[in-house]
């Protein structure tokens, strides 16, 4: 009988290990986990970029609950024309931020009239037809819902970017690219209400995906030049008193090396942000997203386009600055439980990381709420896990970036900031499914090597060498969940919707900080002082 149980026993550990190995993106620690160590250097010499202090955007869009994706409709009533403004969820987890960027486009904005008192039109917007550019017929924003959409943001506290209809007034020739001047006349006519009315719009930006071979169509960019400088002038014009103007910001698109150049050497003195659009996995239907996601390469190829741009503003007569206007990694809506769960967390905070140290201003996530790749879920408005993510950053990364070396495994991708409060932030994200990484940190400061040990450090001096950790896994080691856990705890609203405090757990800073395999650590180091950060 012994004997027989003891098969039963190593049968059932065998079992248990073949499927542990066949569900490893279920798991956040493999049975044969293992660990390694190693020491991030960051250097605090100088900062390499610079980020504003509400770097943190989210996109809100136009699709109607018609818009589907691969046979699933995912965009509810989360539209700008049928978002429900009175939810509280919604509200809190807008000011939670204080404040947070928003985006006002999409695809659809292309073909949006603006029902001014000089602009009176049918009322139904954005039928569903085949026929018709972007699959859908006009829409149309009274003025209305625009008064309450901006009631709404003042009483959040949100800094509104919104994305104007740039087609305007054009025709699409033959070969699919629209041509003729922008019509002005409708956008000058929403500027001037909203002037009017009081209320408070931080940037106009001037179409969407019209740039490089464009989406759907596309304009010239000695064209979008032109219109640029009409937009600036519009903006000059209506807002003449005002000691703070609303900036001017387009192309709103995919970054192409030889469009964007010529549109940045036209427009010297007419743009204040040249925004780009990354998609960079694909579509939403795509069956490896989560292996392209855990992939340091295929996180690595999209800084080509960061360098090019950042090195082409470099080079010009301009102003201008980077932003990522929209990006939701995965294009047509995103894919359920990927791009709403907790392994795109992984994805997002890299990207995060990425682009501030190539000097982006600004990150647009698309999108706040809307298709399956919100930071609020469509239906409940229950905050998905990329939203803690946001919020964290938010929080604890400065706009002064530092620059960081990792010599140990390629899966562990390190970005470091200024803190928001004191000292400095670094962001940890481990990629690998089974190995755990002991982590110490070290600042490189005008040729000098400063290790953190403050093990002989006694009474006073050592309570005050602590640092700050916020270590986030997925629930049950579920990659596909959107539940996170902080520290180990579930984070969730309240009955009033309510966002829950994120409160860090404490640790001796000669202690290394542990990154367990398939998680994501914030570290706050407040002991830490480079001249970067003075």
């Amino acid at each position: 009988m012994c004997e027989i149980m003891r098969s039963l026993v190593i049968l059932s550990l065998l079992c248990y290990w073949v499927y542990m190995a066949t569900h490893s993106h279920k798991s956040s620690i493999s049975v044969a986990s293992q660990s390694t160590e190693g020491t991030l250097f960051v250097n605090g010499t100088a900062a390499i970029g610079f980020i504003d202090d509400d770097f943190v955007c989210a996109t809100i869009d136009w699709w109607p609950p018609q818009k589907c994706d691969y046979g699933t409709c995912s965009w509810g009533s989360a539209s700008l024309l049928n978002l429900d403004l009175d939810n509280a969820i919604l509200l809190n987890a807008i000011k939670a931020f204080s404040p947070l960027k928003i985006r006002l486009g999409g695809t659809l904005q292309d073909k949006v009239i603006y029902q001014t008192e000089e602009s009176q039109q049918p009322s139904t917007s954005f039928r569903k037809d085949g026929s018709e550019l972007f699959g859908f017929t006009q829409g149309y924003l009274p003025m209305s819902r625009w008064d309450q959409l901006n009631i709404f943001f003042n009483k959040t506290g949100a800094v509104v970017i919104f994305g104007l209809n740039a087609l305007r007034g054009r025709t699409i020739n033959s070969q699919g690219v629209a041509v003729g001047a922008w019509n002005s006349s409708n956008a000058e006519s929403l500027i001037r209400y909203t002037v009017k009315k009081g209320y408070r719009i931080h940037g106009w930006e001037l179409g969407n995906e019209l740039s490089g071979n464009g989406v759907g169509t596309r304009v010239a960019a000695g064209q979008y030049a032109s219109d640029t400088k009409s937009l600036q002038s519009i903006v000059q014009n209506v807002y003449a008193g005002f000691e703070a103007k609303p900036q001017v910001l387009a192309p709103g698109g995919f970054f192409d090396e030889n469009w964007f150049t010529e549109f940045i050497h036209k427009t010297p003195q007419s743009l204040q942000v040249v925004t780009h659009h990354i998609y960079n996995l694909g579509p939403g239907s795509a069956g490896d997203l989560i292996p392209k996601i855990l992939d340091p390469s295929v996180l690595d190829g999209i800084s080509q386009t960061f360098q090019s741009l950042q090195s082409l503003l470099e080079k010009s007569n301009t102003p201008a600055v980077a932003w990522v206007g929209e990006s939701g990694g995965a294009y047509n809506s995103g894919h359920n439980l990927v791009t709403n769960a907790f392994v795109f967390s992984f994805w997002y905070l890299d990207q995060l990381g990425m682009s501030a140290s190539y000097d982006t201003k600004t990150y647009c996530r698309q999108t706040l709420i809307g298709g399956n790749y919100g930071l609020l879920d469509t239906n409940t408005f229950v905050p998905n896990p990329d939203y803690y993510s946001a919020l964290l950053w938010h929080r604890l990364m400065g706009n002064k970036v530092l620059s960081t070396s990792f010599p140990g495994t390629k899966k562990l991708r390190a970005y470091a900031h200024c803190s928001k409060k004191t000292g400095i932030t670094v962001l940890l994200i481990n990629l690998d499914s089974n190995t755990t990484v002991q982590v110490r940190v070290s600042t490189e400061s005008a040729g000098r090597l400063s290790y953190l040990n403050f093990q002989g450090l006694q009474g006073s001096k050592a309570s005050q060498n602590v640092r700050e950790e916020y270590h986030l896994t997925a629930k049950d080691g579920d990659l596909h969940s959107k539940v996170m856990l902080l520290n180990g705890k579930a984070l969730s609203v309240d009955s009033s919707g309510n966002i829950p405090a994120l409160e860090p757990i404490t640790v001796g800073s000669s202690d290394p900080t542990t990154v367990a395999p398939f998680s994501i650590v914030f570290v706050h180091i407040p002991s830490i002082t480079v001249p970067a950060c003075k």
